[in-house]
């Protein structure tokens, strides 16, 4: 099966030690994280770090939301980017 996603929407992370389904959740048309992506992508006081092949994300310095693949992200601080999570 094809991804859904094109190579050069994945510039702005790497995406080398990214898990697949974690992939397919941040840059395919209908990922359920993509909102999330777009907020990284557009927000300097945001940014993410692939670690263990999940997604880290820090908002200035501080770890707010760690997101998987395959199992539900983890909320470590309140920051409004985890409503995108809700929908």
């Amino acid at each position: 099966m094809e991804p859904n996603y094109k190579a050069e929407q994945m510039a702005s992370i790497d995406t080398t030690n990214m898990c697949r389904h974690l992939q397919r959740k941040l840059f395919a048309e209908d990922g359920e994280y993509r909102a999330i992506r777009e907020q990284i992508e557009n927000d300097p006081t945001l940014a993410a770090v692939v670690r263990s092949r999940q997604l880290h994300i820090y908002r200035d310095g501080k770890k707010i939301l760690v997101l998987a693949g395959k199992s539900a992200p983890k909320i470590i601080r309140d920051d409004r980017l985890s409503e995108l999570l809700n929908g």
